[in-house]
Order: structure tokens, then C-alpha cells, then sequence
């Protein structure tokens, strides 16, 4: 199946905002920067999370639908998942924070 040009797009973003995560994690030099990455980690993850539970959900026929809604789709579940972590989210935070941790004291 071949994605459209707003599909890859919207692939090509959560691809980076992981990837982001990913380097801030490996880069994480003190404890804030350690938290950073793991809420960040944590609010792709509720951003992945969010928008499988929205798929079902359609627009109405005369203003919803579209690009534009896909769009602000993706962008409003990125909002909201950022707000979840940032506000203790389900826990994977914290035990991405212990792991970043236990992974420098390691390497120290």
C-alpha cells in the first residue's frame, strides 16, 4: 500500500520526534536531560497509543475530513500524549528514566 503524501509526511514526523527521543536519551549527561528523553520517549509512545484508538473515529461528511483534519489529527494527539507525560503519563517515563540511569552509572 503506498502512502499518500500527507501519510508520509505523518510517518516521516513520528519518525523524528522517535528519533529525537532516542538521541536525547543516548546523549542524556545529567538527570533533567535523562527526564526530557524519557517523557518525550513516553509521549510518543501515547501518541502511537492515541491515534490507533482515534482510527475508527470519522469525520462528518460536510466539514470534517480530508487532509487538513489528518493533519490536526496528529498534531492534537502529539499535544495531548506531550500534556499525559508531562503529567505522569502511565509510568513508562519513569522506567525509561531508571534504564537511561542505570545504562550511565554502567558505562561510568
Amino acid at each position: 500500500m503506498a502512502l499518500t503524501g500527507s501519510g508520509s509526511a505523518l510517518m516521516a514526523a513520528k519518525s523524528s520526534a522517535l528519533n529525537s527521543a532516542k538521541a536525547m536519551a543516548s546523549n542524556a549527561k545529567d538527570e533533567a536531560s535523562a527526564r526530557k528523553a524519557a517523557e518525550e520517549f513516553e509521549a510518543v509512545f501515547l501518541a502511537q497509543f492515541l491515534e490507533t484508538m482515534y482510527q475508527g473515529i470519522t469525520a462528518d461528511g460536510m466539514f470534517g475530513g480530508g487532509n487538513a483534519e489528518e493533519m490536526f489529527r496528529s498534531m492534537q494527539l502529539e499535544k495531548h500524549a506531550q500534556g499525559m507525560a508531562r503529567n505522569g503519563g502511565i509510568g513508562l517515563a519513569d522506567a525509561v528514566y531508571n534504564e537511561i540511569i542505570k545504562l550511565q552509572e554502567m558505562v561510568l
